[in-house]
């Protein structure tokens, strides 16, 4: 395994605030520890080229200005845009290994799939995900599948990749719940939407028919939204999933014989670097 991670990420902060410096501080520790095997590349960050195969450049200019908080949930920071480059060029970094025949898991802040063309939310400035696949279209890949497990809709990745036919995205998420997208599904667009509470095993079995029907699409890469609030102990959403189904999903992803990388996203417990690790080391071990 290899775990694209940056140590300048937790560089910043804001009171109170849920993405926190403390998701990646409590988890490299404890993975380091646990698998003192896997690789730690630092990432190159993703230049302006990249960035605008997602963005236009009036929203790199903008989170590069910073001044004002974008929304509520997504402040202007100090160097917001050079964290948000480096979040983003690790997604790339984990794409490419990926297609070197390698696993790999991008361990960064801030997260990605909430940032539109135009807009930064929800605790994300590029779409990191989103650039990652198109990026890997620009370079020799013929079709990209993304599977979104956070809980909350991925709703910049779906703007930013709809209609593009060489891209299949599917989304499992809690709705109603911010962002109060992702109802229903379109022309490239897979929406899974399920109630709050939904039983465990029914938000199971919709992850992987989700995940069957993206392999349908006959990807060359796979590309994860890795997101670890669906879990029942997150303090945001209020879904029922445990840590052996993240297990679960790694053992998944361990049996898919084409190139996939994952990108870590949401996930707000105490308990994150452990779910982390439940779905690595089964991806890993198989």
């Amino acid at each position: 395994m290899i775990i694209f991670h940056d140590p300048r990420c937790v560089e910043y902060s804001s009171s109170g605030h849920p993405e926190r410096p403390d998701r990646i501080t409590r988890t490299v520790p404890l993975l380091k520890d646990r698998h003192p095997n896997w690789k730690w590349p630092e990432p190159t960050a993703a230049d302006e080229t990249k960035l605008l195969r997602a963005h236009s450049a009036e929203h790199i200019a903008q989170i590069k200005k910073g001044g004002r908080d974008f929304d509520a949930d997504t402040p202007a920071y100090p160097n917001i845009y050079e964290f948000a480059a480096w979040s983003a060029g690790a997604a790339i970094n984990a794409t490419q290994a990926s297609l070197r025949g390698q696993r790999a898991f991008s361990l960064m802040r801030p997260p990605g799939h909430h940032a539109m063309r135009d807009r930064a939310m929800g605790f994300c400035y590029f779409s990191n995900i989103a650039i990652a696949a198109l990026d890997a279209l620009e370079n020799g890949v013929e079709r990209v599948a993304i599977w979104d497990f956070d809980a909350h809709h991925g709703n910049g990745t779906e703007a930013i990749i709809a209609d593009n036919s060489r891209v299949r995205f599917a989304s499992i998420h809690q709705f109603p719940a911010y962002p109060g997208t992702g109802a229903g599904s379109f022309a490239n667009i897979d929406n899974y939407p399920v109630a709050p509470y939904t039983p465990r095993n029914e938000l199971v079995d919709v992850a992987r028919r989700a995940l069957e029907k993206l392999l349908q699409f006959k990807p060359d890469l796979l590309l994860v939204s890795a997101g670890f609030d669906a879990y029942s102990g997150d303090p945001l959403m209020q879904m029922t999933l445990e840590q052996e189904d993240f297990g679960e999903f790694g053992e998944w992803l361990g049996k898919i014989d084409i190139p996939t990388a994952s990108i870590l996203e949401g996930g707000y417990s105490d308990e994150l670097p452990e779910l982390i690790d439940a779905f690595l080391t089964s991806w890993q071990s198989k």
